[in-house]
């Protein structure tokens, strides 16, 4: 049974981080002290639950919580070392664990435990933090709050601040809390819903001020020529720089992209003080863990040629690295873990909005929405004072905290297909489907591309949120379509590596009764939509520069003449000979081009149940519900293939262990000695 006190923590905790005004995701912590039964002794024990390591507020469940008891929490400031040793306190927080399971305890839990209140709050509200970044921070919070919430000047997260914390809490017994230094907001109170209250009246109090004493030009005066683009120019326009900057933003690790386009960030790109605010970087620890210590910024006006801003881009690139190399060096030391990457994980395109980047697509977007709490940040501390975020030294000392490597080194192992972006035709039903599926069980970001849109987007949300999958339509025979759905891709994920040519059709006839329609039908949609759509998956391969996948899913009739099948046969060698060609013509530029030559996929298939299977059936005489059977009986292995191992084979060839494997052809067909190949 939950903990009465448990259960109005979550409760409280929810309801803060479901706001963002109030936290960002993931950001801040939340605490509640109570009384437990010991199971040992049967009796009563003060426990802390405190939000752990890496959990959001707004999602928090108990299993997120770390339980500490008090009493031993509390006695560790007796064998305190002192500040230049405080990261081994984060060691001896697990010395102080009740029970087990449980999260693990954040480096902030020492701020929740030694305050002498049973319910402590600490969020990173954008309205919070622009006080705790401004210049005269200190003055702008007694004239916003009087003596109810105090100044703690700054204090890098850790065994410290909590003393620091717990020391302002007990010297000014009327406060309900604190603005921390270049960081955040702490409340506190006797009760969970005190504490709740606390914590609103601090963020809506700041709210309040910055609105009523802000100027409304924060960010200087507009720049006219950096004014945004119209929604549809712009999305084209980023869209055709994604690629190369998801490619510039990968050369240290692979990376996945998000555009963003909301008013905040084209308004502060369309002002005269952006390059300069750019240019301090964020302040808030949360924040430049996420966006790097400071964005990219292009310098051209969103209506320069395309070409002019390509190689600016690279230029800035080029300068952008050696400027965080430098800001490695001026500061690590003998301890210091190796440099990441030096590659901007923000990039700021005036006009068109801001693309940010990260290990997938749920870190690329929480990345662009803490630089858009910064923006937010800016904007308040630049409104009633100067923005005058943390020194680059501090900001260097967190970025690369020991304790933050340990927490990155604790992290999963990456999958297979990680920050990969997939895009596979014919998706909504049958192999397609079933590849889809697999590729993003294995990790990549999927584009599930299909004739009809709604089918396409449901296919998307049976595998995952947006962040996963999306559903895009595709007529493959039509190249503007095509081009449509790449861009769509593109604006989705920031490029595409792995394509899968599956989208496909067949009418079984004989000779004398193919009509041309049957011919050029299945012709449009595998000979030439395969060639639309290699195409256009080329285009943007190169343009990243990240090598790649295509993959056609070919068939057994590519090799075997069997009867009554002239114009899918023909189509299926035309494609199985792509495979070769593209394979010959891309290779140079890192791209893989394989081919899979399945046979009797009957449960499950698009095609099969489109009418196919009952001709095939009609022409061999069996029952369509027995087709399946059929085929397999006539196969080495007597053994029926389903989508799944279509989808295996996919896999197979693009999860990393065939690295030097192009223009190959892989049978799944359990085995059609007339369709070997030779």
């Amino acid at each position: 049974m939950t903990n009465p006190v448990v259960t109005e923590l979550l409760q409280r905790s929810n309801e803060l981080g479901a706001d963002p005004r109030n936290t960002n995701y993931a950001g801040g912590n939340t605490s509640a002290a109570g009384t437990d039964t010991d199971p040992v002794t049967g009796q009563p024990v003060q426990l802390l639950w405190v939000k752990g390591s890496g959990g959001d507020l707004g999602t928090l469940t108990e299993p997120g919580l770390a339980v500490l008891r008090l009493d031993r929490l509390r006695a560790l400031v007796d064998v305190y070392p002192g500040v230049d040793r405080e990261d081994e306190m984060v060691a001896a927080f697990d010395y102080c664990l009740h029970g087990r399971g449980g999260a693990a305890p954040s480096i902030d839990t020492a701020m929740h435990g030694l305050v002498r209140a049973a319910h402590v709050d600490h969020l990173h509200p954008d309205s919070g933090i622009a006080l705790a970044t401004a210049a005269d921070g200190e003055e702008l919070t007694r004239r916003c709050f009087g003596d109810r919430v105090v100044w703690a000047p700054w204090r890098r997260p850790g065994f410290q601040l909590g003393l620091d914390i717990a020391a302002v809490a007990e010297a000014n017994p009327q406060a309900i809390g604190a603005v921390l230094g270049g960081h955040g907001i702490t409340a506190w109170a006797d009760t969970s819903e005190q504490c709740r209250a606390n914590s609103l009246e601090i963020i809506r109090t700041a709210e309040s001020f910055l609105a009523e004493h802000g100027k409304a030009d924060p960010f200087g005066a507009r720049l006219p020529e950096f004014e945004p683009l119209p929604e549809a120019e712009r999305r084209e326009r980023a869209a055709a720089l994604m690629p190369l900057l998801r490619g510039l933003a990968s050369t240290d690790k692979p990376q996945v992209g998000h555009l963003t386009d909301a008013d905040v960030v084209l308004d502060f790109l369309a002002s005269a003080e952006h390059p300069r605010l750019a240019a301090l970087g964020t302040s808030c620890p949360d924040h430049f863990l996420r966006t790097k210590v400071r964005p990219m910024v292009l310098d051209l006006p969103p209506t320069a040629p395309l070409e002019q801003v390509t190689a600016r881009l690279r230029e800035l690139h080029e300068a952008y690295r050696a400027d965080y190399a430098g800001y490695y060096e001026r500061h690590a030391d003998a301890d210091s873990p190796a440099m990441r990457g030096a590659d901007p994980a923000i990039v700021l395109l005036p006009g068109v909005g801001m693309v940010s980047f990260g290990a997938n697509k749920q870190t690329a977007r929480v990345a662009g929405e803490f630089y858009v709490n910064a923006i937010n940040v800016m904007r308040g501390a630049e409104s009633v004072s100067t923005y005058a975020p943390i020194d680059e030294v501090e900001k260097f000392r967190i970025e690369y905290w020991a304790l933050e490597e340990a927490k990155l080194a604790r992290m999963p192992k990456p999958k297979p297909l990680a920050s990969r972006v997939a895009l596979v035709t014919g998706a909504a039903s049958g192999i397609g489907k079933a590849i889809a599926e697999r590729l993003a069980v294995e990790g990549a970001c999927v584009v599930v591309a299909d004739l009809d849109l709604a089918k396409a987007q449901a296919a998307a949300a049976g595998i995952g949120s947006t962040d996963v999958a999306v559903g895009v339509a595709a007529d493959v025979s039509d190249a503007a379509a095509v081009a449509a759905a790449f861009r769509d891709a593109v604006l989705a994920f920031g490029g595409v590596d792995l394509v899968v040519n599956n989208a496909g059709l067949s009418v079984s006839k004989p000779l004398l009764e193919t009509t041309e329609r049957d011919w050029d039908l299945q012709h449009d949609v595998m000979a030439k939509g395969s060639f639309l759509v290699s195409r256009e998956a080329a285009r943007v391969m190169v343009e990243q520069g990240l090598g790649g996948d295509v993959v056609y899913i070919s068939s057994k009739n590519s090799v075997f003449a069997g009867p009554n099948n002239i114009a899918y046969s023909a189509v299926k060698a035309d494609q199985a000979h792509q495979v070769r060609l593209l394979a010959a013509e891309l290779g140079e530029h890192g791209i893989r081009v394989n081919g899979i030559n399945p046979d009797g996929v009957v449960r499950g298939s698009g095609i099969f149940a489109g009418g196919w299977g009952a001709q095939r059936a009609a022409v061999y005489g069996v029952p369509e519900e027995e087709l399946g059977a059929y085929y397999a009986q006539r196969t080495l292995l007597k053994r029926e293939v389903l989508p799944e191992h279509v989808a295996d084979a996919v896999f197979a060839l693009t999860g990393g262990e065939l690295t030097r494997t192009t223009g190959l052809h892989v049978p799944v067909d359990s085995g059609v000695a007339a369709a070997f190949l030779r």
